[in-house]
């Protein structure tokens, strides 16, 4: 479950800064919506799959309050679930 909560981080991190940095701008520069309805979308969906599992593996893993919440808060930042990646999940769960 961890492997897979780690893909889906990396994804979700990568769909975050392509809607920002890529489908934002060019709705709003260049007036081409299509790029957010699908990168959203996307991005919508591993959202949820990734506070899901963050909750799922804060649950098995006893993880204190702390350490959910920023894991949660790292998904709305840009690089964040890069960051919480290394930082948590590099070589063990701990």
């Amino acid at each position: 479950m961890l492997n897979i909560f780690k893909k889906i981080a990396f994804w979700e991190g990568i769909s975050l800064l392509v809607l920002l940095f890529i489908a934002m701008p060019l709705k709003y520069m260049l007036d081409m919506p299509l790029m957010v309805k699908y990168v959203g979308m996307a991005h919508g969906v591993l959202f949820i799959v990734y506070i899901l599992l963050a909750l799922f593996l804060s649950s098995k893993f006893k993880w204190p309050f702390s350490k959910l919440a920023l894991v949660c808060f790292a998904s709305i930042v840009p690089f964040g679930t890069f960051y919480i990646e290394k930082k948590y999940f590099n070589n063990s769960i701990n």
